[in-house]
């Protein structure tokens, strides 16, 4: 992966982005495309959209989501002890021992998610279900005054960003969901800056998707697409104890993934696989029997709809702070996705056959 493509990545991985909050990931994406788009704004959602050719009578959306699964603070209580209610799909049974950032008002403020030592657990705890609720943010304050001077009710809250590479291309990070959707959007308007497109390209920056595929839909509605991609990571299912019979055969490093199926438009669909071919570009295919849980999902049923396509990410271990992807599979999503919108013109009919 270029130098310069790496350093976006791992910035927005390290801006904080808790669903609802995601205004530091949003400034780093407009400040790296400010040289590729001919023109960025920011709705009042929050939403960052980045355009070529925003004169172009037929639009293309590019939609990936840059919020991440996260925290809120609800309760301090005398000790300084530090109560939180989740943001997003989070799994309570991953969270205790996570070192966290708490985004106070002047700041991020470590700390740890604490609970009772196995040591010291009765016989009738051990194997209980873990209850978020019961659970604790210890920053080493004294007592609630000092605490406070910290954080305060409703801050958000979110893994500690740390990443990491692994062997081979593999990389390691919290919040590859979905600011890895996010950077291969972007990197497809990249790959396209100095050619000339048969439309114009939107490609967003979505939030609260998290929340209810939220800014996808005001995003779409406002920009009023003919088509449009929207690119999300995926269940990876080479590891021990995932049942492909269920999530299908998909691998880390054999390439992206292109879904099928009523969420997606079978023309759109089908330039995504040419594409692929045309490329040599290695792909998985993903039976999606129902409407995804996707930015796609809201792109397709925006107005009279969209023609939408969706392109995946293997990743391993989602919504917990080690998620595991490839960077080759992003480089070639992006490719993927940039080589697609190429060939989209007014030629084209969308209407399902």
């Amino acid at each position: 992966m270029r130098e310069e493509s790496l350093k976006f990545l791992k910035d927005l991985i390290a801006a904080p982005s808790p669903s609802g909050f995601e205004q530091p990931a949003q400034r780093v994406v407009r400040g790296r495309m400010e040289e590729f788009a001919d023109e960025i704004h920011t709705d009042t959602h929050g939403n960052v959209i980045c355009v070529k050719q925003p004169d172009h009578p037929l639009r293309v959306m590019l939609a990936g989501h840059c919020d991440q699964i996260g925290f809120m603070v609800r309760y301090i209580n005398d000790e300084g002890y530090i109560y939180f209610a989740s943001i997003g799909g989070v799994d309570p049974s991953i969270v205790p021992g996570s070192r966290v950032l708490i985004h106070g008002r002047d700041g991020p403020v470590l700390g740890v998610v604490g609970r009772k030592p196995i040591h010291l657990l009765k016989s009738s705890e051990r194997g209980k279900k873990i209850e978020l609720d019961k659970l604790f943010i210890d920053i080493g304050a004294e007592d609630r005054e000092a605490a406070e001077k910290l954080v305060s009710v409703a801050d958000p809250v979110t893994f500690q960003a740390d990443f990491q590479e692994l062997d081979r291309d593999l990389v390691v990070a919290p919040g590859f969901d979905d600011k890895m959707g996010t950077f291969v959007c972007m990197e497809a308007l990249r790959l396209l800056a100095d050619r000339e497109l048969d439309c114009g390209l939107y490609a967003v920056s979505t939030v609260q998707e998290e929340l209810g595929l939220r800014g996808a839909r005001t995003s779409a509605y406002g920009i009023d697409p003919v088509a449009g991609i929207a690119v999300d990571v995926t269940h990876a299912s080479d590891y021990p104890g995932c049942d492909k019979t269920k999530q299908g055969d998909i691998k880390i490093g054999d390439g992206p993934v292109i879904a099928r199926g009523p969420n997606i438009n079978p023309v759109v669909g089908e330039m995504l696989q040419d594409t692929a071919d045309e490329l040599e570009i290695d792909v998985h295919i993903s039976a999606c029997p129902r409407g995804t849980g996707t930015d796609a999902n809201v792109m397709q049923l925006t107005r009279a709809g969209v023609a939408v396509g969706l392109v995946s990410v293997p990743n391993r271990y989602m919504h917990t702070p080690v998620e595991i992807l490839s960077l080759g599979d992003l480089e070639k999503a992006a490719t993927l996705v940039a080589e697609t919108v190429a060939k989209i013109s007014e030629e084209i009919d969308f209407t399902p056959m």
